[in-house]
């Protein structure tokens, strides 16, 4: 069964300030920018920029379960708020998407399925521009969702996770490896060298 996402979650355009945006460590509102985003799909709430805000509307503020949604640029997947931004809003270009039909998809769930690719064909095939790819709020409330059963969401988003943790192993133990016979090779050499130094024919004289 397949629902279109608006029928599941409500998409807001994210906080779209007049000016330059100024840090302000005493500020009492956090901003989610693009660069809070990370490669995991999820989001980083440990840096958040805080700025001076006047007020703050509450539909505004965004929330854990809230999805973050890269709508500028070549990446065009979305990040999940994992924990408790505090009073935070998300910023422009930026959307923001809360499900509201909790009982039917998890958040979790649906941020894995935004970066699949029956989900980003449909995304990239709606893009405006041709440097700068935008994609509209309304194009992500077009998107259709594959929806099974809440069990089965959290069994696919165990596996992806599992599967995304396992990766990261791998490449880190490539890493090692790579450094590991970079050493090797480089003992080699040197052992080559002593070697060869020391089986050097004495010149005249010497």
């Amino acid at each position: 069964m397949k629902v279109k996402l608006k029928n599941l979650a409500t998409v807001q355009m994210g906080y779209s300030f007049r000016s330059r945006l100024e840090v302000s460590p005493g500020g009492d509102v956090a901003v989610i920018q693009m660069k809070d985003l990370l490669k995991d799909n999820t989001v980083d709430c440990g840096g958040l920029m805080k700025i001076d805000m006047e007020a703050v509307k509450e539909h505004h503020l965004a929330q854990t379960g809230d999805l973050v949604f890269r709508s500028r640029g070549h990446i065009t997947t979305s990040a999940i708020l994992q924990e408790d931004p505090g009073k935070a809003v998300v910023a422009a270009p930026l959307l923001r998407i809360r499900v509201t039909k909790i009982e039917r998809v998890l958040p979790e769930y649906l941020n894995w399925y935004i970066s699949q690719r029956d989900a980003q064909i449909f995304l990239t095939s709606k893009a405006d521009g041709t440097v700068q790819k935008m994609i509209s709020k309304q194009t992500v409330e077009e998107l259709e969702v594959s929806l099974p059963s809440i069990e089965q969401q959290k069994n696919i988003v165990e596996l992806a996770l599992l599967s995304a943790r396992e990766q990261t192993v791998l490449r880190a133990l490539t890493e090692k490896r790579k450094q590991y016979v970079e050493i090797i090779l480089m003992q080699l050499v040197k052992r080559a060298g002593r070697k060869q130094a020391s089986c050097s024919p004495m010149q005249p004289g010497e």
